[in-house]
């Protein structure tokens, strides 16, 4: 009874020296984190939208809804969004710029975590290529990978659904003038 009271103790203790240094190591890596991400957010905006010089979040709450793009003589020149739906084994997130007028500049697979070679090859520029210079009700036209054809239609089913709430928004606040 003594030694399993002992081996209890013990596990107790090694269970409280891992969780304390799990929360230190979490502590200080915290904001490195969030800057890393913010850091990668900023690129995948610019890649979406070459054009744009300047970003500007529409927030509703604390979430970011979109992001106003402008030009260099800070002219609007579009909007770029985050778009997300249920892919095979996983959430896939988009970033996605899209022209004033609707057309869609080009997206970037954020995150998923797909089949590998099957369903992870929405991240290729085969696929994602498709969406360039095509009109948000165009976007039917964009070929689904084959054997990959529920996490081609989350990215597709996802831009599309995101991007036509994003036009309505940008036109009930008469941005695009």
């Amino acid at each position: 009874m003594k030694e399993m009271v002992r081996y209890g103790l013990t596990l107790a203790l090694i269970c409280v020296s891992a969780s304390a240094s799990l929360a230190v190591v979490n502590s200080l890596t915290k904001s490195k984190i969030i800057e890393q991400a913010k850091i990668e957010e900023e690129a995948s905006l610019k890649e979406v939208l070459k054009d744009a010089q300047k970003f500007e979040e529409i927030k509703l709450g604390d979430e970011v809804l979109f992001y106003k793009a402008f030009d260099k003589d800070n002219k609007f020149i579009g909007a770029a969004f985050k778009a997300s739906g249920k892919g095979y084994s996983s959430v896939v997130e988009t970033m996605v710029g899209m022209r004033k007028d609707g057309v869609i500049t080009a997206i970037k697979v954020l995150s998923q975590n797909e089949t590998p070679g099957l369903g992870a090859r929405i991240v290729e520029p085969s696929f994602t290529g498709q969406f360039s210079d095509k009109n948000i009700e165009g976007l039917s036209d964009v070929q689904a990978i084959t054997g990959a054809t529920i996490s081609s239609r989350a990215v597709i089913e996802s831009i599309k659904k995101k991007a036509r709430e994003i036009k309505k928004l940008l036109a009930s606040e008469s941005v695009s003038q």
